[in-house]
């Protein structure tokens, strides 16, 4: 599959993504989901259900999106290479030792020593480079150049869009009365190929740390633009722009954009393991954050969802 569209056509689409998901579930895992009510977090009674995709192989969503891509696309001799925040690094480790094939990945400073541990456990071979994301994908890129690996981008290709559509099809066999579903968002794969699933069948609300708000500003902007990049989540949601690809997907199938503290990430994530015992990382966390701050306000009788996306951390306690 190649990135080229034509016309008005959108990068991926409900078919495109039925077609892909009996191919990869041998090698993922169907993730579950948590019925709770918002008053277990203090807010008002609400259906709340938790897609707990941080129970996915690797920790997080994006294996789905790294298998998608080496069982769609010819992988070369000299393997395949990555830059990720971490958990798209760990997901193309996976990946590439699943399918015996080499893989070098580049993460920034800021990768998480947990998410760094698990990529050397898969076998690939890690590469520091720089502070931010954005270096690390400079970097891998001059690798590109130099080795002739295949590049597996976190959220900019189609494949990787196919792949994390999934966690939409599933979730609407899970839940098939969802009212709502709130995503947190970095690059924007995730919250693409969910938008794209559902096509505006349900409500998608993305949810930003005030630090890295890059699908708030492209939105306004009316294209993709930088954005800053930084703040607690920094490993996994901080690029400095969302993907060209699903944009127009965003612009299309997601209702607004809804932007929270550090401070409420944190208290959001100690509440998920006060409440539920489930132990998410800080982007993980991100999208409950947007209730517990009351910044998004369920109307009576709304279903709500609430996609847990990662649980790379060794942090079980929080600091507490």
């Amino acid at each position: 599959m190649g990135n080229n569209l034509t016309g008005n056509a959108l990068a991926v689409d409900r078919e495109q993504i039925s077609s892909i998901y009996p191919r990869i579930r041998g090698y993922i895992r169907k993730t579950p989901v948590l019925a709770l009510s918002g008053s277990d977090f203090g807010l008002a009674e609400f259906p709340l259900l938790l897609k707990l995709e941080l129970f996915q192989q690797t920790g997080s969503f994006k294996a789905r999106g790294a298998i998608t891509n080496l069982l769609l696309r010819k992988v070369p001799p000299e393997g395949v290479v990555a830059a990720s925040g971490g958990n798209h690094g760990v997901a193309v480790a996976f990946a590439a030792h699943r399918f015996q094939v080499p893989a070098r990945i580049f993460v920034p400073t800021v990768c998480s020593p947990a998410k760094q541990k698990r990529i050397r456990g898969y076998g690939a071979r890690l590469e520091i480079a720089g502070e931010r994301y954005a270096d690390a994908l400079e970097a891998s890129n001059a690798w590109v150049q130099k080795s002739g690996a295949m590049a597996l981008h976190a959220f900019n290709q189609r494949e990787t869009l196919l792949g994390q559509g999934t966690v939409g099809l599933e979730l609407e066999e899970q839940a098939p009365d969802l009212d709502t579903l709130l995503v947190a968002v970095g690059g924007g794969g995730l919250i693409g190929g969910i938008a794209a699933w559902f096509t505006g069948k349900i409500k998608i609300i993305g949810i930003e740390p005030e630090l890295s708000p890059t699908l708030f500003r492209a939105l306004a902007a009316g294209r993709p633009v930088d954005a800053e990049a930084g703040g607690i989540a920094a490993d996994s949601l901080a690029p400095r722009r969302v993907g060209e690809l699903m944009f127009p997907i965003a612009k299309k199938f997601v209702e607004r954009v809804i932007l929270v503290s550090d401070d409420a990430i944190r208290e959001a994530q100690q509440m998920l393991w006060e409440t539920a015992r489930v132990a998410a990382e800080p982007g993980g966390a991100a999208a409950l954050a947007a209730l517990t701050t009351r910044k998004y306000a369920p109307a009576a009788g709304e279903r709500v969802g609430v996609l847990v996306c990662g649980g790379n951390t060794t942090a079980v306690d929080f600091g507490r």
